[in-house]
Order: C-alpha cells, then structure tokens, then sequence
C-alpha cells in the first residue's frame, strides 16, 4: 500500500497538479490538507473519474483536509477530540482495508507568543492525547500531514539561523516530541536516516531555488505499520512546477498481505 501525503495550497488552484500526481504516482491513499474550499466546492467528479474514493473536511478559504483512496473508506472521523469548539477543519480520520489512516494539519501558529502559537501547541497536545489512545489498538495506523514542526536540525536549512522562529521553536518541536515518544516511527527518518531532505519553500526570496526549506510534512507510524515500511520518499520535483503548492508530496509504502 502507498500512502502519500501533501498539503496542496488550494485543491481549486492545484487541480490539475493533483489529478497529474495521482495518475502518475498511483498512491493507493493520499492524504491532503490545506484545500481551502467547503465539501460542496470540492471537485469531486475530477478525483473520482480517476478512481478515487473521497473522505473530507471542508471550511471555506482556509485549512481543509481528505482522505482519498482507491479502496472504501470506512469508520470516518472529521474531528480531533479534545476541545469541542474547535470548528476548523484540521483533521479527518478513516480506515483503508486494514489500516487507519489520518490527515493532519497542524496550526502554523503565526508567530511566537501570538495566541495561534498557543493553539498551535494545545493541538499537538490533543495529537498526543488521540493518538495515545489509538495506539492502545495495536492496529496498523498511518498519520501523515503538515505537521508545521521541523524535528531536529537536520530537517531544516539552517538550524542556528532557524532556532526559535515558528517550525522550529523548542516548545513545539518538544510537543512533537511528545507524540513520537508513545511509540510512533517517522517514516522518512526510518528509511533515510541521514539524508537532508525538505518537504516546503517558501514563495518568497529564492527558497526554492536556494534550497532554503524545512521538513514540516511527516508520515508517522504505528509499530504495527512501521514494520510493514519499505521506503519513504520525498517528491521534490512537484514544487518545481508551474504555480505548485510550496510543499510537495511524502510518501511511505507498506509490504503485506494484510495491507
């Protein structure tokens, strides 16, 4: 099973940059954020004409998140427990055949000290709290998203320069911390354990072309999946497009007769 996941920057703006990347790289599951439109907006008859089913969690012009898979999406979960007025559309979970999946998109939290932050740093902790209590399953689960959190300083272009701006504030990388140490694999750390690789450039000052970037988008594990892992990759061409999203996709595959 392929699980990719990408924060598109506009399903709308993006389209056809997303029908592209499901044709060619054929994930059995993509797991997108960030598409800023409401469901009914959502061009669904454009991802179903190419063989996928669609899960999802609109809010207009902001945030957005779906599961899209060539299997049927069962048991669907539109919102993180953990604080009921909560009303923005950051999280979706489902199950694809044996394996729960999930699409998060974590607040970029603004700035340090601005009250996203503060969100920002109490939805990683409902992260931790949700993703504890699935773990008591011990089922095979996949968790990929935007996380908005460079792990350590290989995940960033400059680690001294970056120290404590937004991504890479020790606060929140201690959050993200938190939620690893229940027992959770990064994919792509598993499989490439050196490799500096980023997943998002930003539009501004050449980051792209300078390779100014950070690895804020993450596939995280449950033992039961990490064990079926064979590689992770990061698709860094896909931000070499024509108007692409400042990420690109990450990607796991897992190996089993089971999955």
């Amino acid at each position: 099973m392929k699980i990719t996941t990408w924060n598109v920057n506009s399903v709308g703006a993006r389209l056809q940059h997303l029908r592209d990347y499901l044709q060619k790289a054929a994930p059995d599951v993509a797991l997108l954020q960030e598409l800023k439109c409401v469901e009914e907006a959502f061009p669904r008859m454009e991802i179903e004409d190419l063989g996928y089913n669609i899960a999802l969690s609109g809010q207009k012009s902001y945030n957005g998140v779906a599961i899209l898979s060539k299997h049927p999406i069962e048991d669907i979960t539109t919102k993180l427990p953990g604080d009921d007025s909560d009303v923005e559309a950051r999280y979706i979970e489902a199950v694809v055949k044996n394996v729960r999946v999930a699409s998060v998109y974590v607040p970029n939290g603004m700035e340090v000290g601005h009250d996203k932050f503060q969100y920002k740093l109490r939805f990683l902790k409902r992260l931790r709290e949700h993703f504890g209590n699935l773990l008591q399953y011990d089922e095979k689960f996949v968790a990929g998203g935007d996380y908005n959190v460079a792990p350590e300083d290989i995940d960033v272009y400059d680690a001294k320069k970056s120290y404590g701006s937004i991504c890479f504030h020790p606060d929140e990388r201690a959050a993200f911390r938190g939620i690893m140490n229940m027992g959770l694999t990064d994919a792509f750390r598993a499989a490439n354990e050196n490799v500096k690789k980023f997943s998002w450039w930003d539009y501004r000052a050449g980051a792209w072309q300078n390779n100014i970037g950070l690895r804020i988008d993450h596939l995280l594990l449950s033992p039961e999946a990490a064990d079926k892992l064979v590689k992770c990759e990061i698709d860094v061409n896909w931000r070499a497009l024509d108007k692409p999203s400042d990420h690109t996709p990450v990607w796991c595959e897992l190996k089993g007769a089971d999955v």
